[in-house]
């Protein structure tokens, strides 16, 4: 299961007859371990990557670092996963350091990432503090480099 699953995270597109090949698995049982990873949500989605930047402006991204009080008997993972319900957020991660919660933040413009942090973040009651910073040039997402050519 576990190089199924690899060859997967690398190419969401690649069929079972092509994983067969590469496994020695035959296809039938490559379509029934892909389709109980996906019914025990151990596949979560298949994602497409897109270089915004070659067909006009994209998304305006923000990584914000949340302080947050915990909460008793469930320490950090209700309110992480309370933010993370907000369909702004794309990512959110307990971390160490200064701050608890790193979270991606995608919105059309600078100013809807302002009004997000503001008006919906800033005033959940754990929310002790914030710091943002802005994606200026993406280099490389989920592995995959972007905006630049091969041969450099």
């Amino acid at each position: 299961m576990e190089e199924i699953l690899r060859i997967l995270e690398n190419n969401g597109r690649i069929d079972a007859s092509q994983i067969s090949e590469l496994t020695g698995l035959k296809e039938e049982e490559v379509r029934e371990l892909i389709t109980k990873a996906e019914k025990d949500k151990i596949i979560l989605s298949y994602k497409t990557q897109i270089d915004w930047g070659k067909i006009g402006d994209g998304p305006v991204l923000a990584i914000i670092e949340v302080k947050i009080a915990p909460q008793r008997d469930v320490g950090f993972d209700a309110i992480a996963m309370r933010i993370a319900r907000f369909p702004e957020v794309k990512s959110m991660h307990l971390v160490s350091g200064d701050y608890d919660l790193s979270a991606q933040i995608e919105g059309k413009n600078i100013y809807d990432i302002s009004n997000f942090v503001t008006n919906t973040l800033s005033t959940i009651d754990a929310v002790q503090g914030t710091s943002t910073r802005f994606v200026l040039k993406r280099y490389k997402e989920d592995g995959t480099l972007i905006g630049g050519d091969d041969t450099s």
